[in-house]
């Protein structure tokens, strides 16, 4: 039987307000793939920031290999042999793949031993990656892989992945998977593995410990003694709610939003598409299709060279986001809550409230705090936001309930189209339901929607008809039957052709 490498036993971590974690316990099996799950708010990045330095607790105990540890910096982590990928990328994108990687002890930089370190953690993540590689020039995944030659570079025999498949397309995901499961047999890794795709959770690894308000609803169960089903009631107290789009009667025939040939800076070419009034209209492709660069031409952050965009029948121009919202009520949920959707250094309140000042000051010829809690708290209370106050910083929150404000402020602002780009991403199951079921009822109240997502299920659930993109161009439209493997078969022959 395996020895336990990494043990966290009776952990307590407090917060202003807030009991992070409550007697929480932890066991990692060396040479195992060990998930740690839980809803947002949970107490999961608290662990993983005691595990890495960032964090100390108040009480309990941190046991590395049979010695109790306390760390005071990541930095003393990771010379214990612990590092972390997170769902944040930290590559520095204008340096070289081999310059994100370990330099020489002298702090100078040897760009031939740069080279030479650096190959021989490329390799034994199979990156055919040469060193001096721009990282801004990597797709996605190797960007994401990059990031694990990083962390072993490190010499890490505990990998920390913080939701490491949230950016990956099926395939990509499929080869992270190999490489996870020879790193733990060929270079004697140990693997703590945080995901809200629980097929994924089942898919790769052997135990589970899930944590509910803090406390543990199971430590190290063994995978095999679970099902979805089983595994969800930990998590959330009750059985998992499936939310499923119907047909929607209440579609208007004639077009909402219409977009002729429209050629872009970024490479989109001889785009056209339409969106009727009331209907979800599916954006779905491999990443790097241009979905996501189409949205953000339309609300002009990017140039669109030619073409027509076309309102109620009236060809307009928007030249920004806030424009976007108070000339023509269209909204953008972005997918990068920390850099385009949130502020991060002001609180709960002014980011939940940031997209109904202008609208709130039209009406009242004065704004006060009242007046905007009692605007946007119904969305926040709705998504069970977990903060202990609307003045916390919102950096302060958990990823998954910073997205719940970046999704709260535009339900509050109470657009007429909405583009929403990823809004599952880091999201529990819980509040992915929610979400599912918040998206149908704002189209059957005739909101009209654009969905982005790289999640195929997410998609076929909830969009009436999908646009299938590719290298920046539309390559297939499908009415949705929402029969997953008819869809599935649709979609990805679409992107095969």
């Amino acid at each position: 039987m395996s020895k336990n490498i990494l043990e966290l036993t009776n952990v307590t971590k407090n917060f202003p307000g807030v009991k992070a974690l409550d007697n929480a316990n932890f066991k990692l099996k060396k040479g195992s793939i060990h998930a740690l799950l839980g809803e947002n708010g949970a107490g999961k990045s608290t662990m993983i920031k005691i595990i890495t330095g960032v964090y100390k607790q108040d009480f309990g105990s941190l046991i590395i290999d049979d010695n109790k540890q306390s760390f005071s910096s990541p930095n003393e982590a990771n010379k214990s042999g612990i590092s972390v990928v997170h769902q944040e990328r930290n590559l520095i994108r204008r340096f070289s793949v081999g310059n994100n990687l370990p330099k020489n002890n002298l702090g100078l930089i040897n760009y031939d031993q740069v080279a030479e370190q650096s190959k021989k953690w490329l390799d034994i993540m199979e990156l055919d990656i040469h060193p001096n590689t721009i990282v801004s020039e990597l797709t996605v995944a190797k960007m994401q892989l990059c990031e694990i030659a990083k962390a072993l570079s490190l010499e890490s025999k505990i990998l920390l992945l913080d939701e490491p498949t949230s950016s990956l397309s099926p395939q990509d995901t499929k080869n992270l998977f190999s490489l996870l499961k020879r790193l733990v047999k060929e270079q004697d890794v140990s693997i703590v593995f945080v995901s809200h795709k629980l097929e994924e959770v089942f898919e790769i690894c052997d135990e589970v410990t899930v944590l509910r308000d803090g406390k543990n609803a199971c430590v190290s169960e063994n995978i095999k003694n679970l099902d979805r089903q089983k595994l969800v009631k930990l998590m959330i107290g009750r059985d998992e709610q499936i939310i499923k789009s119907k047909e929607n009667k209440n579609i208007n025939k004639e077009n909402l939003l219409d977009l002729i040939k429209i050629n872009t800076d970024l490479g989109h070419k001889e785009i056209s598409l339409n969106l009727k009034k009331g209907e979800i209209l599916g954006l779905y492709g491999l990443v790097g299709a241009g979905r996501t660069e189409l949205i953000k031409c339309l609300l002009g952050l990017d140039r669109i060279i030619s073409g027509k965009l076309v309102l109620n029948n009236e060809e307009i121009k928007i030249h920004s986001p806030k424009e976007a919202l108070e000339k023509y009520k269209i909204g953008y949920i972005s997918e990068d809550r920390k850099k385009e959707g949130l502020i991060l250094m002001h609180d709960v309140l002014t980011n939940a409230g940031i997209t109904v000042w202008s609208k709130l000051k039209k009406i009242l010829s004065f704004l006060n705090n009242g007046i905007i809690y009692n605007k946007v708290d119904p969305y926040v209370k709705k998504l069970e936001v977990k903060t202990p106050s609307y003045k916390q910083l919102v950096s302060n929150l958990s990823g998954g309930n910073q997205q719940k404000i970046s999704v709260a402020k535009w339900l509050a602002a109470g657009t007429d189209i909405l583009f929403i780009d990823e809004p599952t991403v880091g999201i529990d199951i819980k509040t992915k339901a929610y979400l599912h079921e918040l998206i149908i009822n704002l189209s059957k109240s005739g909101t009209s929607i654009i969905l982005i997502t790289s999640d195929m299920p997410e998609m076929i659930s909830l969009a009436d008809r999908i646009i299938t993109m590719k290298d920046f161009k539309v390559v297939g439209e499908t009415m949705n039957n929402h029969n997953y493997d008819d869809m599935s078969a649709s979609i990805m022959a679409n992107i095969h052709e």
